[in-house]
């Protein structure tokens, strides 16, 4: 599907985009929020200072994708591959990415604030500046992730620190990074 059939679609009312073939779109400054996007294709699309905010993306196909600028507030993101996406000063606030693939994601500058990130993979992924302020990192990786000036207040890294019990269920974290002096 192109640009101009969505934008059409999407003007006369539809929201269902489930499973669409969307690479390398160039949606750059549209206004789509609260469509659906699940299992959709959008690698290497242009979303940039796109209004996607209360979109549904799970399990979507956004490997490459330039979302820099864009409103993906309140946005379903969960099990998507973000892998390589561009989110610089992306506003991703209240934003469900758990078990997003953020490998090599650069956020710079990015809104996180209540966002919840469980079982993330963000290794490699590029965090400068970001704001993760009450963000729920349970379970997600952040190995070899750049974090300087990331704003991590309050943020929730622990099962108790979101249910003020302690959890024995073995291992508490999917990524385990075994290293150590042999």
């Amino acid at each position: 599907m192109d640009a101009n059939k969505l934008l059409n679609l999407y003007a006369a009312g539809e929201r269902d985009f489930v499973g669409a073939n969307l690479h390398q779109v160039n949606l750059c400054g549209a206004d789509l929020r609260g469509a659906n996007f699940v299992e959709a294709d959008l690698s290497g699309a242009d979303l940039s200072q796109t209004n996607l905010s209360g979109c549904n993306f799970s399990r979507a196909n956004l490997t490459d994708a330039d979302i820099s600028g864009g409103n993906l507030s309140g946005a379903n993101l969960s099990e998507v591959n973000l892998i390589g996406a561009d989110l610089i000063k992306a506003n991703l606030e209240g934003t469900n990415l758990s078990r997003a693939d953020l490998r090599g994601a650069n956020l710079l500058l990015a809104n996180l604030l209540k966002a919840n990130l469980s079982e993330a993979e963000m290794s490699g992924a590029d965090l400068t500046g970001a704001n993760l302020k009450k963000a729920n990192l349970i379970a997600s990786n952040i190995n070899e992730a750049e974090i300087s000036n990331a704003d991590f207040t309050k943020a929730i890294v622990t099962e108790y620190e979101m249910t003020g019990k302690v959890m024995h269920l073995g291992l508490s974290h999917k990524w385990v990074t075994w290293a150590g002096c042999y």
